[in-house]
């Protein structure tokens, strides 16, 4: 959402035309019904940037008419941006204009000193929820080339799933001292496909709904891009940022900490460790060398 909005203050921009603020998904497979305001300090995103680009809360009616009676010429977006064009662009935007309602960053602010009064907190972006597996990886009753297909879909287009988490955080050496803060949704297959992880890491079921108390997220449940918003803050202050899919959020994340100029993040090369597992699974590697060529294929994923 951060990444789609910078995209069109850039290009209202350089086209010199009215930004209208946008209006927010709402049948999306989370169904959240949230308006740009309920996330956003819409006002200071207005002023922040009126400098830059005239931007308008809604159409003036004149205007409005001609969009419902379809008098108007529309260009269908097309999403062209890599993390280049996020590192140069939307940084510039998301410092000082997106900055979220006062009610989102209080609250963050709270998870984040809760978390450093226990110590250090790395943020796990376990993105295994069922939006994200909504193709299954299941190959019962599938023809070959079916389970071919699946196990392609799985390396290409899937996060990795929390025990394949839990081995390649073994493998780096991650203090299971720490706590682990999970930042997403509902993880898929529940404590089930938990367990691995939270046997490995015993400070990791750290969640915003085990921190605070029911009646501070009352406002925020059922929103699950407002409660996306205190993930996102909390993960700008972690000691450690670990994605495990490299979706929109991780990389916007992953470019803001690096505007903060201190913040560590491991990136892991999902594509090559997926197979890497998939051979020590088969016990084709030993735990040793499955551990070395781990470490070898990540020299240099981690950035401070």
């Amino acid at each position: 959402m951060r990444a789609a909005i910078c995209d069109m203050v850039t290009v209202a921009r350089y086209l010199n035309v009215t930004l209208i603020v946008p209006e927010l998904d709402k049948t999306s497979f989370w169904s959240d019904p949230s308006e740009f305001q309920d996330i956003f300090d819409v006002d200071h995103f207005i002023m922040s940037l009126r400098d830059e680009v005239r931007i308008l809360k809604v159409l003036p009616p004149r205007l409005k008419r001609r969009v419902e009676l379809g008098r108007v010429y529309s260009m269908p977006p097309i999403s062209w941006s890599d993390i280049s064009y996020y590192h140069n662009q939307i940084l510039l935007l998301i410092k000082n204009a997106l900055r979220f309602t006062s009610q989102i960053e209080e609250l963050g602010k709270r998870v984040v000193k809760l978390l450093k009064q226990n110590g250090p907190f790395i943020v796990l972006h376990l993105r295994y929820e069922m939006d994200m597996l909504a193709f299954s990886g299941c190959t019962h009753g599938c023809s070959s080339e079916e389970v071919k297909e699946l196990t392609r879909m799985r390396k290409d287009g899937f996060p990795l799933a929390p025990e394949e988490t839990a081995l390649i955080l073994r493998v780096l050496d991650i203090d299971n001292s720490y706590q682990i803060y999970i930042a997403v949704g509902e993880i898929y297959g529940g404590q089930r496909r938990m367990a691995s992880l939270a046997a490995a890491y015993p400070k990791l079921q750290v969640r915003k709904e085990t921190l605070l108390e029911p009646s501070d997220l009352r406002y925020f449940q059922n929103h699950s891009s407002q409660m996306a918003a205190l993930d996102y803050l909390v993960s700008l202050e972690s000691d450690i940022f670990i994605p495990t899919y490299d979706g929109n959020m991780a990389k916007v994340v992953e470019g803001h900490r690096r505007f903060l100029g201190f913040k560590q993040i491991i990136l892991l090369d999902r594509r090559h460790l997926v197979d890497l597992i998939d051979q020590y699974n088969r016990e084709s590697l030993s735990w040793y060398e499955f551990s070395d060529v781990v470490k070898e294929s990540q020299q240099g994923a981690t950035n401070t």
